[in-house]
């Protein structure tokens, strides 16, 4: 593809706009108009920058073989168990912390990881340069976390996935955010930065038994890839009207704990390359890059 092409998939795939491609570019919004509608073309060093941004953001159709063994062996290799994370506070806050903050910055949150560590580390704090809902969804988050790793513990080996369970979930995650938390959604809804066509909101309920049923099989294929489809199956459900991101992201976290792995926190990087992936036609391609994305992110995990 030429640049044209390059700069016109990543707008049309991402959700991002002319100015907000041009920052991320370094380049002037008039510069960047005239590439894309092939005014003029951009320099050797400015085509590199396109071509990798695009690669960074949407992925590839092929994978390198050697990297993508060598990410699954690292993947397969950290391991953590619901009784080693809570019997470590310490290591309970870090991971409490970066997920909170990153599950909100995937949804637009503007608050930074010090504020996040504020907000969290003391209920009466309030920061005046934040939104109260901003404030909320933190405080919340941990609450909805916190919920589910106490149900994991305390069940153990008898863990079982429930429309309940995941509707409690959200009850907690969305409280005073949403008049219908804890409900599934009685209309359309959309996922943002995807052209992929969710599941119809009379065939939520239907849906969502599936997916339970299928979370609660022990994996017939390797784990992450297992993670990865379940995951990808739930956010194509979209059962609730809001909080359908970090309410499965929540999910996939207790679920990696489950199997024995260090849960990953998936960075707005990571979620702005793994979203468009859901709507490609070429499907076997795009599950092998966002399954090679999931060992990816559970490698960095330990960091």
């Amino acid at each position: 593809m030429n640049a044209a092409q390059l700069l016109q998939e990543i707008l049309m795939r991402t959700g991002l706009t002319q100015e907000q491609l041009a920052r991320r570019l370094d380049v002037p919004v008039r510069t960047l108009n005239a590439w894309v509608h092939q005014h003029m073309s951009p320099r050797a060093k400015n085509l590199a920058n396109i071509q990798l941004l695009h690669q960074e953001m949407l992925g590839r159709d092929t994978i390198d073989e050697a990297k993508h063994l060598a990410t699954e062996r690292a993947a397969q290799a950290s391991r953590m168990t619901i009784r080693t994370l809570l019997a470590n506070q310490e290591l309970l806050d870090i991971l409490t912390l970066h997920l909170t903050y990153h599950t909100n910055t995937i949804e637009g949150s503007t608050m930074t990881l010090a504020d996040v560590a504020e907000v969290l580390n003391d209920d009466n704090r309030v920061l005046a340069n934040k939104t109260a809902r901003e404030q909320i969804e933190a405080r919340n988050h941990r609450t909805a976390l916190y919920f589910l790793l106490d149900a994991l513990h305390k069940e153990g080996t008898h863990f079982t996935w429930s429309e309940e369970l995941i509707s409690q979930t959200h009850v907690r995650l969305m409280n005073t955010l949403v008049s219908d938390a804890g409900l599934y959604r009685r209309h359309g809804v959309r996922i943002t930065g995807s052209r992929v066509t969710t599941v119809n909101h009379l065939r939520v309920a239907e849906a969502m038994s599936e997916c339970i049923d299928e979370m609660n099989k022990s994996p017939k294929t390797e784990s992450i890839e297992w993670l990865a489809r379940t995951h990808a199956t739930f956010e194509k459900i979209h059962p609730f009207s809001d909080g359908n991101g970090r309410t499965g992201r929540l999910l996939l976290f207790v679920q990696a704990l489950q199997l024995g792995l260090v849960p990953p926190s998936l960075p707005k990087s990571a979620s702005e390359r793994t979203i468009p992936i859901w709507s490609e036609h070429r499907f076997a391609a795009s599950w092998r890059r966002y399954v090679y994305l999931s060992r990816k992110v559970y490698c960095l995990a330990k960091d």
